[in-house]
């Protein structure tokens, strides 16, 4: 096996394979069930480690903590629903698991860098407005904008 895998190195602490699978196993439980109300204590149990020993190895693995992976799941399938879904910012909240429109909005607006209703108009404005559209220095230069002019 891969000694990367084997072994994840942090301050020359390392974690053994055994673990570290546990720890995966945990985090596709985070995965599969981010829209449910889960804490520690299940996350923990999902990988067979005290709950304070798992936050300490979880974090060493991943380089993040059980929550804030589990908050950066919830933003990208929120950020998935704003820009494919008709449901309202409030519907998205309590769709991916979290329990109040303030936090969801502020996490959202801290992680996204905008609103999450300002990101819905965002998207469909750059839905609206294709990026393959032509410079217009290139029409200039090219003089494609004087034959179009000459046309009229």
């Amino acid at each position: 096996m891969n000694l990367d895998i084997e072994r994840r190195k942090n301050s020359g602490k390392t974690i053994d394979v055994d673990t570290y699978r546990r720890l995966c196993r945990a985090r596709r439980f985070i995965d599969q069930s981010y829209q449910e109300p889960i804490g520690l204590d299940q996350m923990s149990s999902e990988a067979c480690i005290s709950r304070y020993h798992f936050l300490r190895l979880f974090r060493r693995a991943f380089k993040r903590t059980p929550h804030q992976y589990l908050t950066e799941r919830r933003i990208e399938r929120a950020k998935e629903l704003l820009s494919t879904s008709g449901l309202t910012v409030t519907d998205v909240c309590f769709e991916v698991g979290f329990e109040s429109l303030g936090s969801f909005s502020s996490l959202f607006h801290k992680h996204v860098g905008h609103p999450p209703i300002a990101y819905r108009a965002l998207v469909y404005e750059r839905r609206r407005t294709p990026e393959t559209e032509i410079p217009s220095c290139f029409l200039v230069m090219y003089r494609v904008a004087e034959s179009l002019a000459a046309k009229d």
